[in-house]
């Protein structure tokens, strides 16, 4: 007997409700399964910018101008 034969079998004898608990684990597994889409290459978001070295150190003022905070 096939794996998949004794599986069919043992859910043939649950219940209306596990029956459906087995559905969604199927369902569950099947969707951590699928391959995840890959991630797009992010060179092509600085296309038409002009950051310079200015730009970056004023961005780093700005994010840093309140580190460390006394108030924690």
């Amino acid at each position: 007997m096939t794996t998949w034969e004794m599986i069919a079998q043992r859910a043939r004898e649950l219940p209306a409700e596990k029956q459906r608990e087995v559905l969604d684990f199927v369902e569950f597994l099947r969707s951590h399964r699928t391959p995840k889409r890959p991630l797009r290459n992010v060179a092509g978001l600085w296309i038409g910018f002009d950051v310079s070295p200015e730009d970056i150190d004023q961005a780093r003022r700005e994010m840093w101008s309140g580190f460390p905070r006394d108030d924690v």
